[in-house]
């Protein structure tokens, strides 16, 4: 026994050091021994495809050997490739069934995952409070995933009293470990919550999310170097990082950045560029950007004068400002931007 483990002990080392041909020599035999540790690793291994072709098949095989000897984490993977259909056909209640069993043994991942399936009715009934006391015995482990869900399910009063202290408290510990959408919402309450407000945390927490590529921290980000809250004012940056969201194609991204190269604020003015951005916008919808462009279009100063662009992007918002831009418009170009207004319409009724 003691053999056996100091093999195992010497497998896991080569492994973390990422030699995974020598781990998989010491695994193999001790697994085709029944060592469920060895059983549990060598199933990793033909997962990721080291030392070994991948194979998934080979996978769930080694997991399910190991998992049948009550190796936790080994339960966890069997529930999770159900889960998924790896190999094995989706099957809700076998990831419930190993999900259970691996939970109870206090794997974290297995107790987050058993919550989801309560909150979702999958392959169980759904219930609420199960769902909460799962994800509670996950982020009591340091699960950052499990603490996020808290602070999402406390902040939004789904199935329990509404407590934004409790959000807080779970969002913090999830962000502290770094996790990107709770350093988001993090940001988010010291920005906008009356009670606990303080820009420059809010600044910090949104800066972590931003760079790790939240684009809605991003945004925010932008916002505050735009304003000066929280840091000193800088509207190169505020470009910088409002550019960021804008290229992926966020709506009010977009329009602030049509915003900014319309004034010229942070970025050489630029009318075309505006246009660019604010189109973007507006085709998604941003009513402030289709009435920025049905300015911008009705201005002879910008030298980008189209009276029946601006009146359909009024006509759209329902902005008054088509009526008076009629008078220079002949009936034939008032027909054309009304037909274009209904067409951009009908496209995006739905939406």
């Amino acid at each position: 026994m003691e053999n056996v483990e100091k093999k195992l002990s010497e497998a896991v080392e080569a492994l973390n050091e990422g030699n995974y041909q020598v781990s998989f020599e010491i695994f193999k035999p001790l697994a085709e021994q029944g060592d469920a540790e060895a059983q549990f690793h060598l199933g990793f291994l033909y997962r990721i495809g080291q030392a070994v072709k991948q194979d998934y098949q080979q996978a769930y095989h080694w997991y399910l050997l190991s998992a049948e000897q009550g190796h936790a984490e080994a339960q966890y993977k069997i529930g999770l490739m159900h889960y998924k259909g790896q190999v094995v056909e989706k099957n809700y209640q076998e990831a419930f069934k190993w999900y259970s069993l691996a939970a109870k043994q206090e794997d974290r991942k297995a107790q987050f995952n058993l919550g989801v399936l309560y909150r979702r009715a999958q392959g169980v009934n759904r219930d609420h409070k199960k769902a909460l006391d799962w994800f509670l015995a996950a982020g009591k482990q340091g699960y950052p995933i499990a603490q996020f869900t808290l602070g999402v399910i406390y902040a939004n009063g789904q199935g329990v009293a509404q407590d934004y202290q409790k959000a807080f408290n779970w969002y913090l510990l999830a962000a502290e470990q770094g996790h990107i959408d709770a350093q988001h919402n993090l940001g988010w309450m010291y920005y906008h919550e009356e009670q606990i407000q303080d820009f420059e945390k809010a600044f910090k927490w949104y800066s972590l999310a931003a760079e790790q590529g939240d684009l809605k921290a991003q945004f925010s980000l932008g916002v505050m170097y735009d304003n000066g809250q929280g840091v000193p004012q800088d509207y190169q940056k505020a470009f910088k990082w409002i550019s960021l969201p804008a290229e992926k194609g966020d709506a009010k991204a977009q329009f602030f950045l049509g915003c900014m190269y319309e004034d010229g604020q942070g970025v050489s003015q630029d009318y075309t560029e505006a246009i660019k951005w604010y189109t973007l916008a507006a085709e998604q919808g941003e009513s402030m950007a289709q009435s920025n462009l049905g300015h911008l279009y009705a201005n002879e100063q910008t030298d980008k004068l189209d009276y029946i662009q601006a009146h359909k992007w009024f006509n759209i918002t329902g902005a008054k400002e088509k009526e008076k831009i009629e008078q220079f418009m002949s009936p034939n170009e008032i027909s054309e931007a009304q037909k274009l207004a209904r067409t951009w319409i009908n496209e995006h009724k739905d939406n």
